[in-house]
């Protein structure tokens, strides 16, 4: 099987994991509304790092301010404080990197920053052989750049990589910072809102932004080792592409079913907490999360986002998001849905503003994104005992990916 084996996160919430959770748990958020920023004529609200904390904290590390990119230097924060707490040696081959990102150093298209760095640096694969090599990695990284389900995808990757038996562990790290070109491409789209975000409430009119670093690290549990004190499993896991719009979600919900579903064929669904949802708040993404799992027939399994605490962090979300879903049950709580009062959505899901007791032992976390992509990954806190090694293995290199045209 497959164990985490540590973590961290840095956000404009806080700095690690259990900090980042504790300041969920109190319902706060870092979400601002930005008026003139960067020269942009609409206003937007999105959660930014503070400078001047994340250069505090690189400078620790001994990550020089000069010689990355801020996308680079979360990166290697969040990596390295991850496997300060475990025996790993990342210079080892058999240790794979795996970077999500949507966007990568996408910042250095801005004419404030594009000067201090070369321009190859714009590219994704460039940008991760910077962090891996800051670890004196020798070996090339593996970068997942597939919209918003990235950091999902990613982990997927990490089980297949593990599952083949070529590594012993898997360094996986979301991560995405703002910019002018971001923020104004999703406003080209209509999808930012100038107000706090409201998933799946009547009255929610947009997403909001955010940038984050998230790193989880995954063993195999056969290989011992250092671990948490709190073992969590990525039991299955499944995506489904209905390329059903370039830009768009399917109002069918076809491949969010289909993944949910294929992913719940194999599970016990009573051990089911709750669903994380990508729940970004936008007219059309939330309906269509909403359709696939009443679909599934799970109207009255919680369901939680965590967008109105983040925004939407793209290639880090499904890293960050997993960890802070993982921290909430290991306390037995289902988290408020930040910005959520009043259902909006064409079907009764779950969802609450209050933080409520959690029953059961494993967790769903969701998503999908442009151009069609939609991921289910299922995770439990309890080892699985009803498969043997060998069929949890073949299931996790095949894993369940295709597109469907029927």
């Amino acid at each position: 099987m497959i164990v985490r084996l540590s973590h961290y996160i840095v956000s404009p919430l806080a700095m690690g994991t259990q900090e980042n959770y504790e300041c969920v748990k109190a319902g706060q958020t870092m979400l601002r509304r930005y008026v003139g920023k960067w020269g942009l004529p609409e206003p937007f609200v999105a959660s930014m790092m503070d400078d001047e904390s994340l250069s505090m904290s690189c400078q620790e590390e001994g990550i020089s301010l000069l010689s990355y990119t801020k996308f680079e230097r979360m990166a290697i924060l969040a990596a390295v404080r991850a496997l300060r707490k475990t025996d790993i040696n990342p210079a080892e081959s058999d240790v794979i990197f795996i970077l999500a990102t949507t966007k990568g150093n996408i910042e250095l298209q801005d004419e404030e920053y594009g000067s201090r760095f070369p321009v190859e640096r714009l590219g994704l694969m460039e940008a991760a052989k910077q962090v891996t090599e800051w670890f004196h990695h020798p070996f090339v990284p593996l970068v997942v750049c597939n919209a918003c389900i990235s950091g999902l995808s990613a982990q997927q990757e990490a089980v297949r990589a593990l599952c083949s038996g070529r590594y012993r562990y898997a360094v996986v790290i979301g991560v995405d910072v703002l910019s002018p070109f971001v923020v104004s491409g999703f406003q080209s789209l209509k999808a930012v809102s100038d107000q706090m975000c409201r998933p799946f409430d009547e009255d929610r009119n947009g997403l909001n932004l955010g940038e984050a670093a998230a790193c989880i690290i995954y063993g195999r549990d056969t290989d011992g080792g250092t671990r948490d004190a709190s073992s969590w499993y990525v039991t299955d896991g499944a995506i489904r592409n209905d390329a059903f719009h370039l830009s768009g979600v399917s109002r069918t919900a076809e491949g969010a079913y289909r993944a949910l579903k294929t992913v719940c064929e194999h599970q016990d669904t009573s051990r089911l907490a709750f669903i994380n949802v990508h729940g970004t708040a936008t007219l059309f993404n939330d309906e269509m999360e909403a359709t696939a799992i009443h679909r599934m027939g799970f109207d009255s399994l919680p369901v939680v986002g965590l967008k109105g605490y983040y925004g939407h962090t793209m290639g880090a979300s499904g890293v960050l998001e997993t960890l802070i879903a993982m921290e909430a049950l290991d306390e037995h709580i289902v988290l408020a849905t930040q910005g959520y009062e009043y259902i909006g959505v064409s079907h009764e899901v779950n969802v609450s503003n209050i933080n409520r007791t959690a029953c059961g032992t494993d967790f769903l976390k969701i998503m999908s994104g442009f151009g069609g992509c939609n991921m289910a990954l299922w995770f439990s806190n309890e080892k699985p005992v009803s498969d043997t090694e060998g069929f949890i293995s073949e299931r996790c290199l095949e894993f369940h990916s295709y597109c469907l045209f029927d």
